[in-house]
């Protein structure tokens, strides 16, 4: 059973019933959508730590920072990812469904982190998270064939952005001769700087991760809508 009306049939019925036509992303497509909107997406989601992660600390501790992170990444997903999902009506299913997915990922992410730290609490949170948000999105779609390598796909390349990203942001934050902006704010901008070009690669990878598991998921939907009459209406590939 799909979540939300994501399985082929519902999706090629909505097609037909609109009348408009249904691109069709090839994979390259719906990895620049995802690269490129998580990317976006990240920087933000990375910003309250990077801007105002002292505070946040003082006030609702570790966990609560974590929070508040996954609530913008939730947040502003829907414009800048929805495409990722074929079809009429992606906008309301897209945040419905990385609501769901995102929430289990980032909550499985910091248990791991907090039981564990170090290497070994972010690879068992990376994991678990990860593990967990394939799972959901292939049953979302009805696609549980492609389970194994969602899972695969999402946590290698989750893993490589976050790895990555956590080693530029430990050699921006150790450069001793840093000025930006002047010296009054020249630490200061260093710590965001490192921490915002963490963002970025943890965006690149798991965006990667992301627009490949969409397009997985939604195998049977592309062949579903490949098989619609033209007078059904025009299929559009990309």
């Amino acid at each position: 059973m799909s979540w939300f009306q994501l399985d082929p049939e519902s999706v090629a019925a909505r097609v037909r019933a609109s009348g408009q036509p249904a691109e069709i992303p090839c994979l390259g497509t719906s990895l620049q959508r995802g690269i490129f909107g998580f990317t976006l997406l990240s920087v933000a989601g990375f910003a309250p730590w990077a801007v105002m992660g002292r505070w946040f600390y003082r006030h609702i501790g570790e966990a609560g920072l974590y929070a508040v992170c996954a609530l913008v990444f939730i947040g502003l997903s829907g414009p800048l990812m929805h495409r990722l999902i074929i079809g009429p009506g992606s906008l309301s299913r897209f945040y419905k469904l990385f609501g769901i997915t995102f929430a289990a990922n980032s909550v499985l992410w910091i248990a791991g982190w907090m039981a564990l730290r170090g290497h070994p609490g972010s690879v068992a949170g990376l994991f678990a998270g990860t593990a967990a948000m394939g799972w959901m999105l292939a049953r979302a779609f009805d696609a549980k064939g492609a389970t194994l390598k969602v899972i695969a796909a999402l946590f290698v390349l989750n893993s490589l952005g976050y790895f990555v990203g956590g080693w530029i942001e430990a050699a921006v934050a150790e450069i001793k001769q840093f000025s930006l902006f002047g010296n009054v704010l020249g630490k200061s901008a260093q710590m965001m700087l490192a921490k915002s070009l963490w963002g970025v690669c943890y965006g690149l990878g798991f965006g990667a991760g992301l627009g490949f598991a969409f397009h997985a998921c939604q195998a049977g939907t592309r062949a579903a809508l490949k098989e619609l009459p033209a007078k059904q209406g025009t299929v559009v590939s990309s």
